[in-house]
């Protein structure tokens, strides 16, 4: 559903009565707050379920009906609602010696980046908002904002261990985006395409024409861009740039209020896009895993979808049960252990396809 599908139904819709140029606008305007819709429900929901899901690996019940001196709803529904209103109402405070663009700038620019490389996920066959022939590489293009932004509020805070956090969330992001970019490599080397429709549609036919079982190195890869995209995302057991052991909050030290939510929605939706692009590279999209069953477009957005959620499902597991690494830990597993293996895929691949003709 592109911004010119949406234009030409708005002109049959309302022929004659809006101008070329403000039905432009409205065509832009109507994915924008869809998406910021689905941005927000998600977050709420993806927030309850990372309380939820951790209090019952630690033997809890975590938020519940009455508590936190106020009633969080059935089955605490509203704690992240409370969460977030607490967070947007708190004072918002900028150090003294902050430099004070660069400090207002840094969230935002790192939700911008998020926001926008939202557009190009395939939420169905017939829904995605900008259908790229790059699609795949502007994803990966648009995620390196991500690098300026924390390095800006690391810097701009005057506080050293924000300072350290920054560097570190630089250092581990440009690292692992190299693994990351290896494994999908060989995903666009199989589907001969970026576009992020024809890599799913290349795997139409059932589960087993999935990229994942199409040669015995893409279980590999899938597994190398999964734990590399963990360490993008700052998540444990990488998330050594906030470190609060170490850094009291890293990047984060100094902000409050809506700007530090702001850091962790995107992060919450990053989640998201990184579990979308997975579920396209190697999952089968919005495919179903039956052939010629619950294959229509409507099921289409469940199935991209689900796999989705599943996978930052694993995330949020994987936070709650594996320990934080070391720093040298961390360099050693990207470049000593991902890197070569993500090199040794490319060309396995490389030769398997050419054998099978």
């Amino acid at each position: 559903m592109t911004v010119d599908f949406i234009y030409n139904f708005l002109n049959d819709l309302l022929p004659g009565f809006l101008g070329n140029d403000l039905l432009l606008i409205l065509a832009m305007l109507l994915p924008f707050f869809a998406l910021f819709g689905f941005i927000t429900i998600y977050g709420f929901g993806v927030i309850y379920a990372e309380l939820k899901v951790s209090s019952f690996i630690q033997d809890k019940t975590g938020p519940m009906g009455q508590g936190y001196g106020f009633h969080a709803g059935k089955w605490g529904l509203l704690q992240p609602v409370a969460d977030g209103l607490h967070l947007f109402f708190k004072e918002d405070i900028i150090p003294a010696t902050a430099d004070r663009p660069l400090f207002i700038l840094a969230p935002f620019l790192i939700f911008i980046g998020m926001f926008v490389g939202i557009i190009a996920i395939p939420f169905g066959e017939a829904i995605i908002i900008s259908d790229m022939n790059i699609g795949i590489f502007y994803i990966l293009g648009i995620g390196s904002l991500a690098v300026i932004a924390l390095i800006l509020a690391g810097w701009s805070s005057n506080n050293k261990w924000a300072l350290y956090g920054g560097m570190r969330s630089a250092a581990q992001i440009i690292s692992y985006e190299i693994p990351a970019g290896l494994s999908l490599i060989v995903v666009i080397l199989l589907a001969s395409s970026l576009s992020m429709q024809e890599i799913i549609s290349y795997q139409s036919g059932g589960i087993f024409n999935w990229i994942i079982f199409d040669n015995p190195f893409m279980p590999i890869a899938f597994i190398i861009f999964f734990i590399s995209a963990l360490a993008e995302t700052n998540r444990t057991p990488f998330d050594l740039p906030e470190s609060e052991s170490e850094l009291v909050a890293g990047f984060v030290t100094e902000y409050s209020g809506a700007r530090y939510a702001f850091f962790f929605l995107s992060e919450y939706v990053n989640m998201f896009v990184i579990s979308a692009v997975a579920a396209t590279a190697f999952l089968g999209g919005w495919q179903s895993p039956f052939p010629n069953f619950l294959n229509t477009p409507a099921w289409s957005v469940f199935w991209m979808i689900s796999k989705a959620f599943f996978l930052v499902f694993v995330m949020i597991w994987v936070r709650w049960t594996v320990p934080r690494l070391r720093v040298d830990q961390l360099m050693h597993l990207c470049w000593k252990v991902f890197i070569p293996i993500g090199l040794f895929n490319i060309f396995g691949v490389s030769i398997w396809t050419v054998l099978r003709g």
